[in-house]
């Protein structure tokens, strides 16, 4: 009886050593800004069962880079591509961030988007190599789509940042919180999603505070849509996000940018906003 109790015992602290090898990972990845913390429920009825943005009607073919690699959840790479998938023709091709670095982006692609997560460790992962190449792409008549980390990325005040929008954030402090917050189009939100005056709800995430970054060598942007709430958690600035860009879009170079701090590529009745953002940050017409 004493050897079979310590054998379950040496079996038990076996069994828990193999439970904390395969969950430690998981724990150490919890560090991405767009993912930390309990699953986040969207409720289906969050817009009243509402499409507040029509889809497009009319596409083109569209090839789309999508970065795939640290600090871009997959949940949210799926989310972009299954909204991209609404472009009839649309090619999806996952870069890696070796391949951001490597690939002829001018020749490939029409659009690369970076989805949520972390900016910062998207910025590292592709390092100089990418930040530069992506610069480039843009530069030549590429679009970029950068959504929450993508945002952030497109920012000029970070050492890991692409600086290809005249924006920086308002604030280092940048844990907010999650909510649903209200939202308002702006004109150039209504020349890209159509008519839409009423006031509609949209996941956040810890996006950025946008403001602009008065650099001479980058044309401003133009707020798209308008924060009317804020959420503000763990001591960040309170009254910042009230009037500020939500989504914003600029120009750098010969291409064309468009950023949203929050999430509508899984907010329910926002589905057809990224697919109207690509097409729009791919030169062509939304409708």
């Amino acid at each position: 009886m004493h050897l079979a109790a310590r054998s379950v015992r040496t079996l038990t602290r076996l069994a828990l050593a193999a439970v904390a090898f395969t969950v430690a990972p998981l724990a150490s990845a919890q560090d991405d800004s767009d993912t930390a913390g309990q699953p986040f429920v969207i409720p289906p009825d969050i817009n009243g069962h509402r499409t507040i943005v029509a889809a497009p009607l009319t596409t083109r073919p569209v090839r789309i880079a999508v970065y795939h690699g640290p600090g871009a959840g997959i949940s949210g790479i799926r989310d972009v591509e299954d909204r991209a998938r609404q472009l009839t023709g649309a090619q999806l091709t996952r870069l890696t961030p070796a391949e951001v670095g490597t690939a002829d982006l001018t020749s490939r692609f029409d659009v690369i988007v970076f989805s949520g997560g972390s900016g910062s460790r998207q910025g590292n992962a592709i390092g100089e190599a990418g930040r530069n190449n992506v610069r480039d792409f843009v530069h030549n008549g590429g679009g970029f789509v950068g959504i929450c980390a993508g945002a952030y990325l497109a920012c000029t005040n970070f050492e890991w940042g692409l600086a290809i929008l005249d924006a920086r954030t308002a604030s280092s402090r940048w844990r907010r919180g999650r909510a649903f917050l209200d939202l308002r189009l702006d004109p150039a939100g209504r020349e890209i999603f159509g008519p839409v005056t009423d006031v509609f709800k949209v996941r956040y995430n810890n996006g950025p505070i946008l403001r602009p970054a008065n650099r001479d060598d980058i044309p401003d942007y133009t707020p798209v849509a308008t924060f009317l709430t804020e959420i503000a958690e763990n001591d960040t600035p309170v009254g910042i996000q009230v009037g500020s860009p939500a989504m914003a879009i600029g120009t750098f170079g010969r291409g064309r940018v468009f950023v949203s701090s929050p999430h509508p590529e899984n907010t329910p009745g926002l589905q057809h906003m990224i697919p109207r953002a690509l097409l729009w940050a791919a030169g062509g017409p939304t409708n």
